[in-house]
């Protein structure tokens, strides 16, 4: 009677145990929520964009539950380091300064960096940056960053606006408080693809590569992400998004 009674228990132990054993691991993706068309908040509350999109295709492909927070960019590595988000899969360029914190994924995108304003307004990328114009910025953003080592440098003299937001400095741009936005150019074209009468005077400086930042000892999520992005990159899907998001 002892022996079967142990059996029982441990045949009920292992019902108890094996929903929890089996259940997908879930990571919570920090996301910029409004930098469109990588990532943003739609008109419904819901998270949105080509990253957000790509990453809830892996997240399946691969067998883990994902859930995306917007928050503030300049505080997303510190939410990212302090364990309240797992990754930031966001539009989120690799920078040597990132880099002493964090730890990338492969690069999945390149994108441009630009100079914009009003359209039909007469000017260069030379005479932005030696004109003593007003230029607005995304803060804690790779273009906040070289377009502050350029003033501190004295190689440029411009004066940086700094916003919560790409879509934010454009509105003071068409407003007049800004004479320029340093910005990518996904959004850029987003803002110009969405009536706003703006245009991109030039770049300013090389591409940037996109990558997913995690925590520097969390190679597991790296690995799960890097062959993600491989499979989703041979698939159709991928030049589905693309078409999607970058008309």
């Amino acid at each position: 009677m002892k022996k079967f009674s142990l059996l029982a228990a441990a045949a009920m132990l292992a019902v108890v145990l094996l929903p929890v054993s089996g259940q997908a691991k879930s990571y919570i993706n920090g996301i910029d929520a409004n930098y469109p068309p990588h990532a943003y908040v739609d008109e419904t509350g819901k998270p949105a964009g080509f990253d957000v999109e790509a990453l809830d295709w892996i997240a399946k492909k691969m067998g883990f539950e994902v859930k995306h927070q917007p928050m503030d960019w300049d505080g997303i590595i510190p939410a990212l380091l302090a364990k309240k988000i797992d990754m930031v899969c966001s539009g989120m360029s690799v920078s040597e300064e990132r880099k002493r914190s964090v730890t990338f994924s492969d690069p999945y995108w390149s994108i441009k960096k630009v100079f914009v304003v009003k359209k039909g307004t007469k000017t260069s990328v030379d005479e932005i940056r030696k004109g003593n114009k007003r230029v607005g910025v995304q803060r804690g953003t790779n273009e906040h960053e070289l377009l502050e080592k350029e003033v501190e440098n004295k190689t440029s003299n411009f004066t940086l606006r700094f916003y919560d937001s790409g879509p934010m400095a454009i509105e003071d741009l068409l407003n007049g408080r800004a004479d320029a936005v340093a910005m990518d150019s996904a959004p850029a074209n987003d803002a110009i693809a969405k009536g706003k009468p703006v245009e991109i005077v030039g770049e300013f400086a090389p591409n940037d590569d996109f990558a997913v930042a995690t925590r520097n000892e969390d190679q597991e999520l790296r690995d799960t992400l890097n062959k993600g992005f491989k499979l989703l990159m041979a698939d159709p899907y991928w030049k589905e998004l693309q078409a999607k998001y970058f008309k």
